[in-house]
């Protein structure tokens, strides 16, 4: 069966991603003021920023997609992953 994510969960879920991801946000701005360890720029804040917009955006499509909750799970989970990816690449050069 496919359908639409209820509104209250949907928004539930909504509130639940944004308020984690400004949270992630700032742990670095909180680390600069603790530790000289930490040392972001304008672009890191912009670009990590954009990775969780772009994952949030994403996330949103997932659910209000018309699709059965384990493909819903499933499409949320490999964006999960591919961020994950990305930032462990970015930060520490997994890949190189």
């Amino acid at each position: 069966m496919m359908r639409a994510l209820a509104a209250p969960a949907a928004n539930r879920i909504r509130a639940i991603y944004w308020t984690l991801a400004a949270l992630v946000l700032l742990l670095p701005a909180i680390a600069m003021n603790v530790t000289a360890d930490v040392a972001w720029g304008p672009g890191d804040f912009a670009l990590m920023g954009g990775l969780l917009g772009m994952v949030g955006i994403g996330i949103e499509m997932a659910l209000r997609a018309r699709l059965d909750a384990r493909a819903r799970l499933l499409a949320i989970a490999a964006m999960i992953s591919l961020f994950l990816l990305v930032w462990a690449e970015l930060a520490v050069g997994l890949f190189d």
